[in-house]
């Protein structure tokens, strides 16, 4: 995975041991399996928050893993435009190339380490797509896009880009050296990510070697998820079995722990996993398909904004090869 990586990891600022006189291991409530399915124009996806409440979930909505697939020559895929509003996308690439563009004049292009973060807030149209040259050639694609919601004071606040490369995320490591800890968003430690968030929330990319364990501080005031993007090893003192595309979600405490197997796959030799969490905002969510609100009028207001273009007008220039379709309300895009 080339998201940010280190030659030498005792060089980084150390996360700090939690003090056992005083912090309290958050205990594993629940591991979920994610199921994988289609997203866009057919990129595979495992939906990481599957089987999970939302009341759990908060202020998070969903989360897909995209990949992590290996395209031939003439396979990779985006999404079509489309519309969002009322909370915000975190599109983190770990590896591959994705261009992005807005109904606003905006865009840009992400690749290994990079995140881009939409706050959609009143509305907008956008579209994700390979570059030509890497639909053309094919090539290894893997990333994630989560959804923070917004709460009911912000979701009508104009929309915005947040376009974070990825050498501007912190980069931390366990004591002994054998974890990195990319900080992508929030604080961990007084290290803070760049991304600027509406809700507060700390967003970690961490790779934990073969026999090693992280022990990171977490706020008691925020959930605590950690999703295994690749690899195996358990969560939490009790040392709870997790392995790729599972979610383990953590009881209250202060500390957060993920140790890595001995054994690892060749292909995926360290135990990759995002670790995320934040103050809930407790207010109801309606969602249906790409609007998250409060309630099913605003929903409804939503899509007919859409369907008159108030959401916004693609722009006369698109990105190569992909077309403005309908939306499918049933599911995210």
């Amino acid at each position: 995975m080339p998201a940010v990586t280190v030659d030498d990891l005792l060089v980084l600022p150390k996360v700090p041991e939690p003090d056992p006189a005083v912090a309290r291991d958050r205990p594993v409530v629940s591991v979920t399996s994610a199921p994988s399915g289609l997203e866009g124009e057919g990129f595979p996806v495992y939906r990481a928050f599957a089987g999970v409440s939302t009341a759990t979930l908060d202020p998070f909505i969903h989360m897909d893993q995209m990949g992590e697939v290996e395209y031939a020559p003439g396979e990779p895929k985006g999404t079509p435009w489309h519309p969002h509003r009322g909370f915000e996308t975190v599109t983190y690439i770990i590896d591959g190339i994705f261009d992005h563009q807005d109904s606003n004049g905006g865009g840009g292009r992400i690749t290994n380490g990079d995140t881009q973060w939409m706050t959609a807030g009143a509305g907008i149209l956008h579209i994700e797509a390979p570059p030509e040259f890497l639909v053309a050639s094919g090539g290894l694609f893997h990333g994630i896009q989560l959804w923070v919601n917004l709460p009911a004071a912000s979701k009508f606040h104009p929309p915005r880009y947040q376009d974070l490369r990825a050498s501007e995320s912190s980069l931390l490591s366990s004591p002994d050296g054998g974890a990195l800890v990319r900080v992508i968003a929030g604080e961990l430690a007084g290290h803070e990510g760049p991304g600027v968030t509406f809700t507060p929330i700390t967003l970690l990319h961490a790779t934990v070697s073969p026999g090693a364990e992280l022990a990171v501080p977490w706020r008691s005031d925020f959930n605590a998820l950690v999703y295994v993007l690749s690899g195996h090893g358990t969560a939490g003192a009790e040392r709870r079995p997790i392995a790729s595309h599972e979610l383990a979600v953590f009881g209250a405490g202060d500390t957060l722990r993920v140790a890595a197997d001995r054994r690892q796959e060749a292909r995926h030799p360290a135990l990759d996993v995002l670790v995320l969490g934040g103050r809930p905002i407790r207010e109801p969510v309606v969602h249906y398909g790409p609007f998250v609100m409060n309630r099913r009028d605003e929903i409804i207001q939503a899509m007919e904004d859409y369907q008159a273009g108030r959401l916004g007008v693609v722009p006369a220039s698109d990105l190569p090869h992909r077309q403005p379709g309908d939306v499918d309300p049933g599911g995210p895009s």
